[in-house]
């Protein structure tokens, strides 16, 4: 049964940031939501959620620039068609401007740093924690980064 009340959108970069995003699938399936994500050749199987995406973005290539700038206009397109109330990532380049428009609409934000991360930041981390709403970390050592971050374990 689906929750209707809230809808939220789920963003990850692919890879490892996706897969610990889509440990939240019964979260993910159970209420109103969609996923935003980079645009592989990989597509997360028996997924009953609305998938879009975004451009890769690589931030040791010279396109990376432009490519935040396509990924603004594609994230902003889908913010306004899906409207969610709620915006939950784990990051990392491709889906910060979706993030940062989360709380340019007076959304939520609900940013997870990732597991593979144990003794420091991520970039992307440093950057959303002053915009996060709810800061989740995985291990306890980031807490000294992220003082008011939570930490509830890993999603492995």
């Amino acid at each position: 049964m689906r929750d209707k009340r809230i809808k939220l959108c789920f963003a990850a970069s692919s890879g490892g940031h996706l897969d610990e995003l889509l440990r939240l699938r019964p979260l993910m399936e159970r209420c109103d939501s969609f996923l935003v994500t980079e645009k592989t050749a990989y597509r997360p199987a028996g997924l009953n959620v609305t998938c879009y995406y975004l451009l890769q973005v690589n931030r040791r290539e010279p396109s990376c620039f432009l490519r935040l700038i396509a990924n603004g206009w594609l994230s902003l397109r889908i913010f306004l068609k899906e409207r969610p109330d709620v915006v939950i990532s784990t990051g990392v380049l491709a889906v910060i401007p979706l993030c940062l428009l989360c709380r340019v609409f007076r959304k939520k934000l609900i940013f997870i740093e990732t597991f593979a991360n144990v003794k420091t930041p991520t970039m992307t981390g440093r950057l959303l924690y002053r915009f996060a709403d709810r800061f989740y970390i995985q291990w306890p050592q980031l807490q000294k980064y992220y003082p008011k971050a939570v930490y509830k374990g890993g999603v492995y």
